[in-house]
């Protein structure tokens, strides 16, 4: 796993001050500087908006009558098109030509960025479900969005909350709906996997369908938390192996949080090629 070095400091001297923390996924000699950031801001973020406000309005239609989801889906990957072809980021997709795709899976993602959405409906070539965190649902349109296509929302305050969905979601993963979940809970503060959430798992083995670990690579540098300057720069999606929780009950949870987890960090971590 990436981690940062450690630094010895001599009894009595004075300890350095902190210096930043690399990146997981930097390149070197990469540098993002006032042009980048006037690209960003009055270019690339602006358009990023109209893209948003324009197909969250034409999407109100057909969001009325469409209760399955599967037209305004057809919306947000149009929106997720828009902006990946406007942030100049290409992704390298590898490992989902070795999935089953017609089979209903859990597909847990490292979520590092606010882009990540838009990448994963760009390139996940089949209709799903996002697990979301109900503070989503005050955004303009992105909220509405959200509610009326089908997506789980989850109170991590009150679960008890949640009960409706997530009966819901489960009984949509048995019909054939695959679901992407962000195990951790939220975005990472810095680009680091952070511990998945106890019971991120519950709906995989409830439906007992497999669950395939996805890793983002370069979405955080691309966009991290508490910033609009969008980085352009190349991204991969990873795609493992399926982990199976065929016969599992929830006793097994931490065991296959564990085990997702690993399998998540392995191909994260694992070197890149990526350059500019």
């Amino acid at each position: 796993m990436n981690s940062s070095p450690s630094v010895e400091v001599e009894r009595g001297a004075e300890a350095p001050l902190a210096t930043t923390r690399r990146s997981p996924h930097e390149i070197p000699g990469k540098a993002y500087g006032w042009l980048s950031r006037l690209r960003s801001y009055f270019i690339l973020d602006p358009l990023v908006w109209v893209y948003t406000l324009v197909m969250g309005i034409l999407a109100l239609p057909g969001g009325l009558f469409d209760r399955s989801g599967r037209r305004l889906h057809w919306f947000s990957r149009a929106w997720s098109w828009l902006i990946m072809k406007t942030i100049l980021s290409p992704v390298k997709v590898t490992g989902l030509d070795k999935i089953d795709t017609s089979k209903p899976h859990v597909y847990a993602v490292n979520h590092g960025s606010a882009l990540d959405i838009p990448v994963l409906y760009v390139y996940l070539p089949f209709q799903f479900r996002i697990v979301f965190k109900k503070e989503l649902l005050s955004y303009p349109i992105v909220g509405w969005q959200l509610k009326r296509s089908g997506q789980v929302c989850i109170d991590q305050q009150k679960p008890t909350n949640s009960i409706a969905a997530i009966r819901s979601a489960v009984k949509s993963l048995k019909a054939g709906m695959p679901l992407v979940i962000y195990p951790e809970g939220g975005r990472t503060p810095d680009g680091e996997i952070k511990p998945f959430l106890p019971g991120a798992f519950f709906l995989a083995i409830k439906a007992q369908v497999d669950i395939v670990p996805v890793a983002l690579v370069g979405t955080y540098e691309l966009l991290p938390m508490n910033t609009y300057h969008i980085k352009c720069r190349p991204l991969e999606m990873r795609v493992g192996e399926p982990i199976s929780t065929a016969g599992l009950t929830m006793r097994d949870m931490e065991a296959v949080s564990v085990k997702v987890k690993k399998a998540m960090e392995d191909l994260y971590y694992a070197p890149t090629t990526l350059s500019t």
